[in-house]
């Protein structure tokens, strides 16, 4: 005969539950005891907030006043001397320059003037009286003697710088210089295509003869006087 076991009698049918209640209690358990905590009853406590409204007094708040400088004290009065008018004071007499009829009129004689002459230069193409060159004192025509014998004193002093020819330069140099009152050479300034070209101009402008200064009103003054040198290969 076969042994038939009582489903009620198995114990083991709930254990799957109970395992998961009896977790479950132990986690709560175990949750509560470490979030648990006690306070110690000192009975001390912070005073310093608790402010009694009976204490509040408003305090009256005092306002500087600011009271005006003392005026300043007035000046002192000047102190009038008198002095008595003792001294006698000379009186100042204007007498009138208009004339009577009863004067007479001198008359004055002309007064001598001097003229005065400013030292200036007088350019060659207005003076009254050119300067004379060397050889033209019986010329008539002395302005055109004087042109001829400069151009016939730099055809006879011309000499072309070697320096000049092997480069091949040429062009034509423009002379300036003054006439000075005692009729020597002065003030020559030279303007030209290269050094070597002025510097010829300069030596044969330097060989000039003393001349018979130009006048300006019967006085000597200093004539400026300009010529070209042209040098040209030949």
């Amino acid at each position: 005969m076969e042994l038939k076991k009582n489903p009620k009698a198995d114990v083991g049918r709930n254990s799957s539950l109970y395992f998961i209640v009896g977790l479950a209690l132990v986690m709560a358990i175990t949750y509560t005891a470490l979030e648990w905590k006690t306070y110690d009853d000192s009975g001390e406590y912070d005073i310093s907030m608790n402010i009694d409204d009976e204490l509040d007094e408003e305090v009256p708040m005092t306002e500087q006043i600011k009271t005006p400088p003392p005026p300043p004290p007035p000046a002192a009065p000047e102190i009038i001397e008198v002095v008595e008018d003792e001294e006698e004071v000379e009186e100042t007499v204007i007498e009138s320059t208009e004339t009577s009829q009863e004067e007479e009129v001198v008359e004055v004689d002309d007064i001598a003037t001097e003229e005065v002459f400013e030292d200036v230069d007088v350019p060659f193409a207005v003076i009254e009286d050119v300067p004379v060159f060397p050889g033209c004192e019986k010329e008539s025509n002395k302005r055109a003697c004087f042109q001829k014998m400069m151009q016939k004193h730099i055809n006879k002093n011309f000499r072309y710088p070697e320096i000049a020819q092997d480069m091949g330069i040429q062009g034509r140099v423009s002379v300036m210089f003054t006439i000075q009152k005692d009729g020597s050479i002065g003030n020559v300034r030279m303007r030209g295509p290269d050094k070597n070209l002025e510097k010829e101009a300069a030596r044969i402008i330097g060989k000039l003869p003393r001349m018979t200064p130009g006048k300006q009103r019967g006085r000597a003054v200093r004539v400026p006087f300009s010529i070209p040198i042209t040098f040209k290969l030949q």
